[in-house]
């Protein structure tokens, strides 16, 4: 087994960095099916809408009616995950700092990736109802703040398994395996649940009734298991950190006095970090509106179905793996900044296009795909960029800080979008709300320069 640290430049194809790899492809259960393609778009159907609405709109989609209806269900969801942000601001970094301190990094990553799994396994419950609304939107918000806790510790392991020279392309590949392993589950969930083969009453090859979502509620409890048996290879292969690398000893509360003193040492010692730490929230805020909002538009703008969805869900992750781990090499050649400086540009000048297609399904698709050209750099490279700074032992530290900071503003996203939307009655206007998002964070990331941090 690999020791913590040194690695050498074919890294990627050993065993450590494969186990520690496969959680983010398993991740994908998560990421492309409960927040993305499938889970939040059937929250955003007609399904959970007051049937009378329905019934009045005759199957007419522009229904002034069915179009408020719709968009408040989309306001609902951006409101869950609003609340959700707010939890992870206030605890994920002191959970990062005391994995730190007791060498219990994967402790917690199987505690927290074993949480969001139980509330990907409760979504089975949320029938295609508009009672079942408020359940399903808290259930996504509950995954989402444990998957950020989750997250910390993962992508502070980064530098358990990858040196300061390969440490892009590893990052690069994780991210690559994550959309890969997105495109394999989501082409299962289809064939097997969704699509409809001779019965429109019945998805997949399964042919399981499309009564109340019973289908998606299925594909969803599948990804559930899925997650779970590919969180564990990197709970077993990757090696610990150790305990006496950090000697923090403190309670619960007091770790926010702790916290505090490593603000204020970065703001002293290393200003640049927490300008990257500050830029880096408002453009991944901004990426998670894409995430979160963008099949939403697809459904409710341009007409895809839920089968129409996965299929746009396949093509984007297919083209988002290459150039992610494409992007990983010209992340250790050129640095990260020049990554997500490039990356973010071409995501705004994509979004904006959204806004002028109309509602031409051709354009959506050239443009949807190109959004998914730049997404997985921007992700991947910011996690090397930080993990580059971070000093020795502090990792888990610095990640909570980057969870926190993230979080800290995820109220923006969703934010303006529902306020786009509200005012509008225009799903599509939302997306204008990311757009602006992605500028500001490209703006502050800007001046940012690397620079190993100081922590006294």
């Amino acid at each position: 087994m690999t020791a913590p640290g040194p690695a050498s430049a074919s890294l990627p194809a050993r065993r450590p960095v494969l186990a520690w790899a496969l959680w983010d492809w398993g991740s994908a259960a998560f990421n492309a099916v409960v927040t993305t393609f499938v889970f939040s778009t059937y929250l955003a159907s007609t399904l959970f809408v007051d049937p009378a609405i329905v019934a009045a709109a005759n199957g007419n989609d522009d229904d002034p009616a069915l179009v408020r209806a719709l968009a408040a269900n989309a306001s609902l969801v951006g409101v869950a995950l609003m609340i959700a942000g707010i939890v992870v601001a206030l605890v994920a970094p002191v959970l990062g700092q005391r994995s730190d301190g007791t060498g219990r990094r994967k402790l917690w990553l199987g505690i927290n990736t074993g949480l969001v799994v139980l509330a990907m396994a409760a979504m089975v419950f949320v029938e295609g109802t508009p009672a079942s609304l408020v359940l399903g939107a808290t259930l996504l918000a509950v995954g989402n703040v444990f998957f950020e806790f989750a997250s910390v510790n993962y992508y502070a392991m980064l530098t358990q398994v990858s040196t300061r020279e390969n440490i892009g392309r590893v990052s690069g590949f994780g991210w690559g395996m994550g959309y890969v392993g997105g495109i394999v589950l989501l082409l299962l969930l289809l064939v097997l649940f969704i699509q409809s083969f001779g019965d429109p009453d019945a998805g997949g090859l399964l042919a399981v009734s499309k009564d109340g979502g019973l289908n998606i509620r299925l594909a969803v409890l599948a990804s559930a298991v899925w997650y779970g048996v590919f969180a564990i290879p990197v709970l077993v292969r990757v090696p610990e950190i150790p305990a006496q690398r950090r000697q923090v000893r403190v309670g619960f509360f007091r770790s926010y006095a702790v916290l505090w003193g490593t603000l204020r040492s970065l703001w002293r010692d290393s200003r640049q970090v927490l300008l990257f730490l500050v830029a880096s929230a408002v453009f991944r805020d901004g990426l998670t509106g894409v995430f979160t909002f963008g099949a939403i538009i697809a459904a409710q703008v341009f007409g895809f179905s839920s089968t129409e969805v996965l299929y746009f869900a396949v093509a984007a992750n297919v083209v988002a793996g290459i150039s992610t781990m494409f992007a990983g090499r010209l992340d250790d050649r050129f640095g990260p900044k020049r990554v997500i400086v490039v990356s973010l540009i071409g995501l705004i000048v994509l979004g904006g296009v959204v806004l002028f297609i109309g509602t031409s399904v051709p354009l959506f698709w050239v443009a949807g795909l190109g959004l998914g050209v730049f997404v997985g750099p921007v992700q991947s490279a910011s996690r090397s960029f930080l993990a580059r700074v971070a000093p020795e032992g502090r990792e888990g530290e610095i990640f909570g800080l980057y969870a926190t900071t993230g979080r800290a503003v995820s109220f923006l996203a969703p934010g303006l979008f529902a306020l786009f939307v509200g005012i509008t009655g225009d799903t599509r206007l939302g997306i204008l709300g990311i757009v602006l998002i992605l500028a500001a964070g490209l703006l502050l990331m800007l001046p940012v320069s690397a620079k190993t941090a100081v922590i006294r």
